[in-house]
């Protein structure tokens, strides 16, 4: 049975898909979650709301996580309102399309400030307050196309390997603190981000997957719980595969 009371659970990009499914979901164990958000107030307060009204708690924070300075600050508000951090879920991404000859810089950048220095600039910041507890956990959410490429999306490929090197990387590194550090990589989901191309190209996305569908945010949320719970206590260094059987990759 997984039991997150009194526990911290700071998700970033949480106002919506997996960061949303994964804050109700832990609201539901016992976790007090710390949702992020970068515009969509109205969607975060929403889910504060919800959370609070079925007796969890829960409190929104704003911040651009790939601004390091705005990430200071949230997490210095998550702590001053909580008291501790716990459980980090490096959630926020984007994904955009791009041809490698005529994507323009820009887009690459806000790309890798995104889904790469977001990761970044959150470890830098949590990480020192998990070393002095000398606990913690950290999920970080990369994808399948950071393990096989994805053509047309390079810049959102490349920032998710990233996130799985980066993840071994911490692992070894922040063990003897007793922080574990894990990565879920989910395929196709369900969620905004994805569902203008599930549309489009469902018949062609779903064919190659061999449970023949798309996963819901819940079918993701629910790995990063385990890998939050004392259920996943001697797994550090881990790449989730949550794909349908899509990439099987080890």
């Amino acid at each position: 049975m997984i039991n997150l009371s009194n526990q911290v659970m700071l998700i970033t990009g949480a106002s919506r898909g997996i960061g949303r499914a994964t804050a109700l979901m832990a609201a539901q164990v016992g976790a007090s979650v710390a949702i992020n958000y970068r515009q969509a107030q109205n969607q975060a307060e929403a889910l504060v709301q919800e959370v609070t009204m079925n007796g969890g708690k829960a409190a929104a924070f704003q911040a651009d996580v790939g601004n390091y300075n705005e990430v200071e600050k949230m997490v210095g508000a998550v702590l001053k309102h909580f008291g501790q951090i716990d459980i980090l879920v490096n959630n926020a991404g984007i994904w955009t399309h791009g041809a490698i000859d005529t994507m323009p810089e820009e887009v690459w950048d806000e790309t890798i400030e995104a889904n790469l220095k977001s990761i970044y600039n959150c470890c830098r910041l949590v990480v020192p307050h998990m070393k002095a507890r000398r606990t913690g956990k950290i999920i970080n959410v990369s994808s399948t196309a950071g393990q096989r490429g994805e053509a047309f999306h390079s810049h959102y490929a490349a920032t998710k390997g990233a996130v799985i090197s980066f993840t071994k990387s911490l692992a070894p590194e922040l063990a003897p603190y007793n922080i574990l550090v894990n990565c879920v990589a989910p395929g196709w989901v369900k969620t905004d981000m994805a569902n203008a191309a599930l549309v489009e190209e469902r018949e062609n996305i779903t064919k190659i997957i061999p449970l023949r569908r798309a996963a819901t945010a819940e079918e993701i949320a629910g790995p990063i719980l385990f890998l939050a719970s004392d259920l996943a206590s001697y797994i550090t260094g881990e790449i989730f595969n949550v794909n349908g059987g899509n990439v099987l990759a080890g």
